[in-house]
């Protein structure tokens, strides 16, 4: 008799979670919990100079800017999965021409994907060397300088480090001679890292840019 939370095959053979998987989704759980913290001390520092009668944001912040960024983030999300579609068919590269985009593979998706992440994080860099050049916001400025630059400069990290996930999973997909299951967990496994970051900045773009 066969359980309701088990799953049996054709042949009788039980499967279970992908412990890849299931491994980084815990960890994206404890990854989840940093940025918590940093989300609280970010409110916590923002009571504080309010209840002291400082402005915030003491910056004048690129909206414009941050809103095309989070749009292009965003996008990389879709496309990132896109890839995973791709994957899960055993497409690894294009059929056809580079322009007939219905054709891509997982490597011409995912290549999408980490130029326009890599434009996410040049595109913040740009607005960090402004506010430090223009206006004199640094680290050591103010409460406000720090509390900006740690949430953002450790959301950034983590887009970076993504991009050194998608380096790292095309060069094995041109190493490997075959398609193999261990490239398709990979693969999705990066899309979930991917994910993850997209969503906590959602979260960042609300909290710095449109609440004050």
């Amino acid at each position: 008799m066969v359980t309701a939370s088990t799953e049996v095959t054709p042949r009788g053979i039980t499967s279970r979670p992908n412990l890849v998987s299931v491994g980084t989704i815990i960890w994206l759980s404890s990854e989840l919990m940093f940025f918590a913290a940093l989300f609280a001390m970010y409110y916590t520092i923002r009571s504080v100079d309010k209840g002291l009668g400082q402005p915030w944001p003491q910056a004048h912040l690129d909206l414009r800017l941050a809103t095309i960024n989070t749009i292009v983030l965003l996008l990389s999300s879709v496309t990132c999965q896109m890839g995973v579609f791709a994957v899960e068919r055993h497409q690894i590269r294009r059929g056809g021409r580079i322009w007939n985009v219905p054709g891509w593979g997982l490597r011409e998706w995912y290549v999408l994907t980490f130029f326009m992440g890599l434009y996410f994080d040049l595109g913040q860099g740009w607005e960090w060397l402004s506010l430090i050049h223009d206006q004199h916001v640094t680290v050591a400025s103010s409460n406000y300088g720090s509390v900006f630059y740690l949430t953002e400069g450790f959301h950034g990290l983590h887009v970076a480090g993504g991009l050194v996930a998608f380096l790292f999973l095309l060069g094995r997909t041109f190493a490997a001679k075959r398609f193999t299951l261990e490239q398709q967990t990979s693969a999705i496994v990066v899309s979930y890292y991917w994910h993850f970051v997209d969503v906590v900045w959602i979260g960042l773009f609300t909290t710095i840019y449109l609440i004050h």
